[in-house]
């Protein structure tokens, strides 16, 4: 199509296959030089702890801190909170508590949960919530508070008591309802630090902020590298990749909404990637004519149509079958179903991260109040990773107790397989017990 900002493709196309095979595919640029960036934050926030804060942020963030400037302090996000307006703190608290109703619905029965066997060995599990979660939020005037309650109200309601958040603040600059968003999602501790230094700091603990048990939230690709870098030291959610949306849409739509929904992801950066699947020719060409007029009238236009010249496309396909397959090939992050009977093509779909049904019910409204938290996996990773909730919170441990019956009844399974695998130490703790009748 002439003029058009976005590729056209069809699944009758002759090379349809490979055209579709690299518009998925997604590589960051090379990574050499900023891993070993990252290594060096990290050795000398271990090295030098706060210091190396201070310097960093110095350097990054243009501001001079101290050890007790780090954080926030509660008459700092007092008159910081007091910024925000009404329809802001109500729209906040909206969010919040349809975010943590959501949690509520989802949490599992904590505590102990046993059965006996038939040997009378007694097995379960036991559910405990994480002690400490660190929260990565990007800062200055672009940051999104949306984000805030969507990592933190999941941790919250799983029975994490203890939340700290890292938020750059680049020339002192901080959104006011960042911090609003902060209070209500009853996080204790907001440090003005960002950057993988924030990362290696709520990793290793310094003498001011101690190390958590998990790191959650976006960041830049430092932030995520840092992340991948220190994972093992510390829990994380995930490496997210850039944004994502694909709609699977029939010809009863609205092109300008069906266009303003792809705009919404591609808005986020150039890498970010929207692909709408339908069977309507017809369609399709609206939908392209709809994106160059919502254009016109976008501050992120720039933005808007690298992305969608670079890693979006409208593709026709035979019926909404096939748009299943390429869906559940593509595993999205966000996928919405703009069709007369999503439920009922909910079954066909395979992979995604977040499933909207129906259209009225936009990616956008996913992303702020409907109650699931928008963190989702990215980059087809759908296939074996899910949205973050409060099962990322919540650790279990298994819980076995055996009685002499039951030992004598499935230990020598074990002495057998242990004298297998040549563990003479095994096979000496199950044989001492073996050959004694010992009770309890």
């Amino acid at each position: 199509m002439s003029g058009s900002v976005i590729r056209r493709l069809h699944t009758r196309d002759p090379g349809f296959r490979e055209t579709f095979t690299r518009l998925l595919r997604w590589e960051s640029d090379s990574m050499a030089a900023i891993e070993q960036t990252v290594a060096e934050i990290i050795a000398a926030v271990r090295r030098q702890g706060d210091q190396a804060l201070i310097d960093y942020t110095r350097r990054f963030d243009r501001i001079n801190l101290t050890p007790t400037t780090l954080a926030f302090s509660p008459t700092e996000i007092d008159h910081l909170t007091n910024q925000t307006t009404a329809a802001d703190r109500a729209a906040l608290e909206l969010a919040a508590k349809r975010i943590e109703h959501y949690h509520r619905w989802q949490m599992p029965a904590m505590g102990v949960h046993t059965f006996r066997d038939a040997t009378g060995t007694l097995l379960g599990q036991r559910l405990t919530p994480m002690r400490r979660v660190g929260l990565y939020v990007p800062g200055g005037l672009a940051s999104y508070p949306s984000t805030v309650l969507m990592n933190a109200i999941p941790a919250r309601v799983a029975g994490v008591t203890d939340l700290a958040m890292v938020v750059p603040t680049p020339d002192g600059v901080v959104n006011p309802m960042l911090l609003m968003a902060a209070r209500l999602a009853g996080i204790g501790q907001i440090f003005r630090i960002g950057g993988a230094q924030a990362i290696a700091a709520l990793a290793c603990g310094t003498a001011t902020i101690p190390a958590v048990d998990k790191i959650v939230g976006p960041g830049n690709i430092y932030v995520a590298t840092a992340k991948r870098q220190l994972y093992g030291q510390v829990g994380i959610d995930m490496i997210a990749g850039p944004s994502e949306i694909l709609i699977i849409a029939d010809r009863e739509n609205d092109p300008a909404w069906l266009a303003a929904d792809l705009l919404s992801q591609a808005e986020h950066d150039a890498s970010a990637q929207a692909i709408l699947l339908t069977d309507a020719p017809d369609l399709a060409d609206a939908v392209d004519g709809a994106l160059q007029a919502h254009l016109a009238h976008l501050e992120r236009h720039a933005i808007c149509r690298q992305s969608l010249a670079e890693r979006g496309a409208i593709i026709v396909v035979r019926d909404l079958d096939e748009a299943c397959t390429l869906a559940t090939e593509i595993a999205p992050e966000h996928l919405e179903l703009a069709v007369a009977d999503p439920e009922g093509l909910l079954p066909r779909i395979g992979d995604a991260g977040a499933i909207f049904l129906g259209r009225h019910t936009p990616e956008a409204i996913g992303d702020y109040v409907a109650g699931p938290s928008h963190v989702l996996p990215t980059s087809g990773t759908a296939r074996f990773s899910s949205p973050l909730g409060v099962f990322d919170f919540i650790k279990r441990s298994s819980l076995i107790g055996g009685t002499a019956a039951s030992f004598a009844s499935i230990g020598p399974a074990a002495a057998r397989l242990a004298t297998g695998e040549g563990l003479t130490a095994h096979r000496l703790s199950l044989d001492c017990r073996l050959r004694h009748d010992i009770a309890g």
